[in-house]
């Protein structure tokens, strides 16, 4: 999207020019292009563009940094720029003048690790004939940046603080800082951070809703931190180098049970506790659990629980014993409306169509042999809108599979995931065969506009490697068709 025409934008009421640009948050190419179209726009787009600006998809993800740090320092009070230059830093801004816009008052969203990278990148850009070594200045030009949002912050809302040799940026400290922090509502950190962070927070924050912890050491005032809540909803452990049988870790775990009627997201990333601990969250609505290796043999402390409230159940590389699994699916399967499994079996395949009726998002995966147990699946769950599917090296065919679907599938179904797994055989799609699907997906009696994602390997030998059907692809595009098509190379460690 381009917003080309400056007399329709003057036309068009402010609170609608908002509810256009608050649909492109994530697509920052385009949100940044809307910038130049005209002040009004300009206006209104730079508060959406630097609510949280430090994610984007770019190739040069380096001229992007070296844009923001550089804007940062030129919004920079007199004294934090004098302080730095005494310390012999100075930045190059993109203009001498006054920034237009206090871009720092926008922000909603702080990234510590961010900024880390972003000022490495303006140092090795724009070396300077500075006093201390390269960490010392990157802690000084941080810091500052952090004193400059504490400052002109009214009320971010989420915080992440990963950082290793950056734990003693003591930003938490400054008086302005209550008031910026006050209605934090997410925070992701390590768990080894100083402990006076933790402290400080605490002291501040008491109403985040979600946490993230990458879990190491467990630094003291964690478990208080988290105590302090009342309302916390969403919480993520991830384990990098933790030993879950030290007492810190028990106290980490033991402050969640407070939580026990309020959270309604768990996340485990390779975190390796009792599943017994779950049952204790009867309000659950999203249970992610994702274990490498660990063989779930404590999962059926969990297939006879019901969680009346559970939405979202995602395994995403080992799964449970399937019978544990078919019998948890018997007890909450009903309430489902969205299941990701990143293993194979057709025992829960068939599960999946007998237990699940109001799923709306599916990803499991089929074997060639399964189009009858796809075909049952598209009939019992009519609620079903994406799936996600592999295709080749004996999982399905793609044509086969194009077949079941533009035949069987529910009718507000609109969203396809294929991912090809092969290495050695092409897409056996013809362009004529692509052609008739998208002909026969025009003439469904819903006519949803298709969203198309294709996870490629390496090898480049799905369906898209064939130029004709790529010509087909664009041809609908433009008719409106396909409403997104997306090629994407394929992650392994992708949970969404």
């Amino acid at each position: 999207m381009y917003i080309e025409n400056n007399k329709m934008t003057r036309q068009l009421p402010a609170d609608c020019l908002n509810d256009i640009f608050e649909c492109l948050e994530e697509n920052k190419i385009t949100l940044h292009s809307c910038l130049l179209v005209n002040r009004q726009c300009c206006d209104i787009a730079v508060r959406i563009l630097w609510r949280n600006v430090w994610y984007f998809q770019d190739n040069d993800k380096q001229r992007v940094s070296l844009s923001i740090i550089s804007t940062l320092f030129a919004c920079l009070p007199k004294g934090s720029k004098d302080h730095l230059q005494k310390n012999g830093i100075v930045i190059n801004t993109p203009t001498q003048k006054s920034p237009m816009f206090n871009y720092a008052s926008f922000c909603r969203v702080i990234s510590i690790s961010e900024i880390d990278q972003m000022v490495q990148y303006i140092f090795k850009e724009q070396p300077t004939p500075s006093l201390g070594s390269l960490n010392f200045n990157k802690y000084l030009l941080s810091q500052e940046i952090l004193k400059m949002f504490m400052n002109q912050i009214l009320s971010l809302k989420s915080l992440e603080y990963y950082l290793g040799y950056s734990q003693n940026i003591t930003f938490t400290c400054l008086p302005e800082a209550k008031t910026c922090l006050m209605d934090l509502t997410e925070l992701k950190c390590r768990s080894d951070i100083y402990s006076e962070f933790f402290y400080q927070i605490s002291q501040i924050c008491y109403n985040i809703q979600s946490i993230t912890i990458e879990l190491r050491d467990i630094s003291n005032g964690l478990a208080d931190l988290i105590l302090k809540q009342n309302n916390l909803k969403s919480i993520t452990l991830i384990s990098i180098s933790c030993d879950e049988e030290n007492e810190g870790t028990k106290s980490l775990i033991s402050s969640l049970a407070k939580f026990s009627l309020t959270l309604t997201k768990l996340k485990i990333i390779e975190f390796y506790i009792p599943l017994s601990f779950i049952t204790i969250f009867k309000n659950l609505e999203e249970l992610i659990l994702s274990f490498e290796l660990h063989p779930f043999d404590d999962f059926i402390q969990l297939q006879n629980i019901n969680f009346s409230h559970l939405k979202v159940l995602k395994f995403l590389y080992a799964i449970p014993r399937v019978e544990m699994l078919i019998k948890f699916l018997e007890i909450n399967g009903k309430t489902l409306t969205e299941f990701y499994v990143g293993d194979h079996n057709s025992k829960l395949n068939l599960a999946i169509a007998k237990f699940c009726p109001n799923l709306k998002i599916l990803f499991t995966i089929f074997v060639e042999e399964e189009l009858d147990t796809l075909e049952t699946i598209f009939n019992r769950c009519q609620y079903l809108e994406s799936i996600r599917v592999w295709c080749g090296d004996g999982y399905l065919n793609d044509k086969e599979f194009l077949d079941v679907l533009v035949k069987f599938s529910p009718k507000n179904f609109y969203e396809l995931e294929i991912y090809y797994c092969s290495y050695h055989e092409p897409s056996e799609i013809l362009p004529k065969e692509l052609e008739e699907f998208f002909l026969s997906w025009e003439n469904r009696i819903s006519r949803r506009s298709l969203s198309l994602t294709i996870f490629n390997n390496t090898e480049g030998i799905s369906l898209e490697a064939n130029e004709e059907n790529m010509k087909i692809i664009k041809k609908y595009e433009k008719l409106g068709l396909i409403k997104k098509f997306r090629i994407e190379e394929y992650d392994y460690d992708e949970d969404d």
